[in-house]
């Protein structure tokens, strides 16, 4: 059993702790998202938008060096990461503003749906495009 656990972590090792630190990066974002929009009362796609680029700064730090362990082309990597990111912050707005604006949910779900969505969208181009091992 223990090398059946082995073999699956050692296959699904950068998903594994993908899905860990995009937890906790987007963890960040959902508590910045709230205080922006409950507490300082700002427009859910201004708090979405700071919040957000809080989450891309935070994963790219941690995937960098805890998952792809990859440290060269470190500024073409994060213009890579921060694209990919900001692809997917437009698409957080547009799940937002469906969700808020034309079916009337809550700010809160809205922004839950919209991280569940964007997570699997982002790893993919992440792992293929961002922190793809170059030949040396």
């Amino acid at each position: 059993m223990k090398e059946l656990w082995t073999k699956l972590y050692s296959r699904f090792r950068d998903l594994i702790l993908y899905g860990i630190i995009g937890c906790l990066s987007s963890g960040l974002d959902f508590v910045a998202y709230t205080l922006l929009v409950k507490v300082c009362d700002w427009h859910y796609i201004v708090a979405n938008c700071v919040s957000v680029l809080i989450g891309i700064t935070t994963s790219f730090t941690l995937n960098r060096k805890y998952n792809f362990k990859v440290t060269d082309n470190t500024m073409r990597r994060f213009a890579i990461f921060l694209t990919v990111g900001l692809s997917g912050m437009a698409l957080s707005n547009v799940i937002l503003w469906l969700c808020i604006d034309v079916l009337s949910l809550g700010e809160i779900l809205s922004k839950l749906l919209s991280i569940v969505l964007v997570v699997f969208f982002q790893f993919l181009l992440n792992k293929y495009i961002t922190f793809r091992q170059t030949e040396e």
